[in-house]
């Protein structure tokens, strides 16, 4: 029998999906950031869930405001990187008895300070207590996006160009994985202005562990040049590639779109920084030095 860490999650994960029951409303199902589901003639929905655990994610001496605020920040980035809005968050949370109550109702101001900045409503959720102690958090989260316009990671083709918003590296040593902001904004504007990317997926696991399975979705290759990563100040290609914890966006365009980029160099005429680091080529994805992989130490 198999363990967990012979596996790896995105086996775990294609093993539990597999054959997964569907219907004729659900466009895209499990394998992008956000499932896909038709809503009516004007716009789509897009389903998140995600977790955060204690020793994982954050470390027992975290603020708890700051705990709230990521879990509910990490789902609102998978809904940017379909190019989407945020709407309707539940929450579950699953904590010893032991804790004090100022901590949940703490973490509750975190999430709801965040929710207020994105006009997303709480609409409920689930408490559970935990045999020993221990904390973590689920967020399922809906958002919209205009009907048959949501990004995906599987539509990139071999010669598109390779970009990232923001910059990378460093994200945990430097507390930036709890105060984040979601590329929501910078998304919609590509959304409604442009240039539209051909993919997209947000990097919480690092470029390294991320771009692989971007390529592999849109069955490509990539190359990319490092010396171009966007990096944090203090920061080296290693950490720029492998730390994680980014939250930024990881997009495709046709050459055609960026026509006046430089390489390393922030692509011009955009409100936000956008720098191209290389691109999709035809073949077997390629490979990085890993970034965060689940069950795998």
């Amino acid at each position: 029998m198999s363990s967990l860490s012979s596996l790896g999650e995105d086996a775990l994960v294609r093993l539990l999906t597999a054959f997964a029951p569907s219907s004729e409303n659900l466009i895209e199902g499990p394998g992008d950031d956000c499932a896909i589901v038709r809503r009516n003639e004007g716009w789509d929905t897009l389903l998140k869930t995600d977790a955060v655990v204690e020793g994982i994610h954050f470390t027992p001496d975290t603020k708890p405001h700051l705990i709230g605020r990521k879990a509910l920040a990490r789902a609102v980035s998978d809904i940017a990187a379909m190019g989407g809005i945020p709407e309707h968050a539940l929450v579950t949370v699953l904590v010893h008895a032991s804790r004090p109550v100022e901590v949940i109702t703490d973490i509750y101001n975190g999430i709801k300070t965040l929710a207020h900045k994105f006009g997303i409503s709480l609409a409920g959720g689930e408490t559970s207590s935990l045999p020993s102690d221990g904390l973590a958090l689920s967020i399922t989260l809906t958002g919209r996006v205009e009907h048959g316009r949501a990004w995906r990671r599987s539509t990139a083709t071999p010669g598109d160009l390779l970009a990232v918003t923001g910059r990378l590296g460093g994200a945990f040593p430097s507390g930036r994985h709890l105060v984040f902001t979601p590329r929501v904004n910078w998304a919609r504007s590509l959304q409604e202005h442009g240039p539209r990317p051909s993919a997209a997926m947000d990097l919480s696991d690092g470029l390294g562990t991320d771009l692989p399975r971007f390529a592999q979705a849109s069955s490509c290759g990539f190359e990319i040049e490092p010396a171009h990563l966007p990096r944090h100040h203090g920061c080296d290609i290693h950490s720029a590639i492998c730390d994680g914890e980014d939250y930024e966006l990881l997009l495709s365009f046709p050459p055609s779109a960026l026509p006046d980029y430089r390489p390393g160099e922030h692509v011009p005429g955009l409100d936000f920084p956008l720098t191209v680091i290389g691109r999709m080529t035809a073949g077997a994805p390629g490979s990085l030095p890993s970034g965060w992989r689940h069950f795998i130490r």
